[in-house]
């Protein structure tokens, strides 16, 4: 993955989550590198609605592929504000735009954790270093 493919915009979890700022808000999803290394994308399973609390580091859904199921981690704590309804009909949006369209929620954070996430060249060194 070449450095131009991870957005400077956002900050990032070792776990390949990703989190935009706009207004103290947060947009979640996963990253472009997520995406290939789970293939097709099938379903997404939020397990959380709009005003629940999520905590950092703690699942709050699952993605399924065709090739894994793999959990859906929080990079921050804080309240979900927004839920990307359109993933229940058109998971294929992830893998379609996942720095876009393919958000999967919106935190309202409750502190300034996202601070402590990998900015894009952290991001990028980890998955460099990291055995795919």
């Amino acid at each position: 993955m070449s450095q131009a493919a991870v957005p400077s915009d956002r900050r990032y979890t070792k776990d390949h989550e990703w989190a935009l700022d706009a207004d103290g808000v947060l947009t979640i999803g996963i990253t472009a590198f997520a995406v290939e290394q789970l293939g097709d994308i099938t379903l997404i399973n939020l397990d959380i609605q709009v005003g629940s609390t999520v905590t950092a580091g703690k699942a709050f859904g699952t993605i399924e592929s065709v090739k894994t199921l793999s959990d859906l981690y929080a990079p921050v704590s804080g309240k979900v504000v927004a839920i990307n309804a359109e993933l229940e009909s058109a998971p294929e949006l992830v893998n379609e735009d996942p720095w876009g369209r393919g958000w999967m929620i919106r935190i309202e954070p409750s502190d300034a954790s996202v601070t402590s996430l990998l900015d894009s060249a952290a991001y990028q060194s980890h998955v460099e270093s990291s055995d795919h």
